[in-house]
């Protein structure tokens, strides 16, 4: 694949992919789902500005740190078009995002923390689970992997179940 020379104003989907790192498809789906744009020649091909490596990167970052594209989309949105998203665009939407990323790295911290000793779904197959489940009440709560979740706000020196379901830590064995 032939490189883009650094003052081509437009890229074709070979030379972003090749640059961006990004499959061309991946582009293509990116442009179905409205994060990135292009125009198209009088040959109906593709054509990307060279701003769009920026958007790229941006996108790739952002589903990297977990970021839904529904949320990148709207990001991506209250940029102005047609120009290079900037370090202060970058901060001002990852500023944003900063409390969903610490509520995640604290549910991935409690989960990596307790799973030798719980799968985080509140059975009683598990002959060293070191959570009191009595009766399966988590079951009350409904189905699926319900202990490790961070948003069921249990206090910090608790292992965690639904509310009310909470051991202190010292007293689980």
């Amino acid at each position: 694949m032939t490189t883009a020379d650094w003052r081509t104003k437009e890229l074709t989907p070979g030379q972003l992919s090749e640059r961006s790192g990004v499959a061309v498809s991946a582009l293509h789906f990116y442009e179905r789902e409205g994060l990135i744009s292009s125009r198209r020649t009088s040959g109906n091909q593709r054509r990307y500005t060279r701003e769009t490596l920026r958007r790229v990167a941006f996108i790739r970052i952002s589903q990297r740190v977990g970021i839904p594209l529904s949320e990148i989309r709207d990001a991506l949105d209250r940029l102005p078009a047609g120009r290079t998203p900037t370090r202060r665009d970058w901060e001002t939407l990852s500023t944003a995002w900063r409390t969903d990323l610490d509520e995640r790295i604290t549910q991935l911290v409690r989960l990596r923390d307790n799973l030798t000793g719980c799968i985080g779904c509140g059975c009683l197959s598990l002959g060293s689970c070191r959570l009191v489940n009595e009766g399966d009440r988590l079951g009350d709560e409904g189905p699926g992997a319900r202990v490790l979740d961070v948003h069921l706000n249990c206090p910090e020196t608790a292992e965690c179940g639904p509310p009310g379901a909470c051991e202190p830590m010292e007293s689980v064995g």
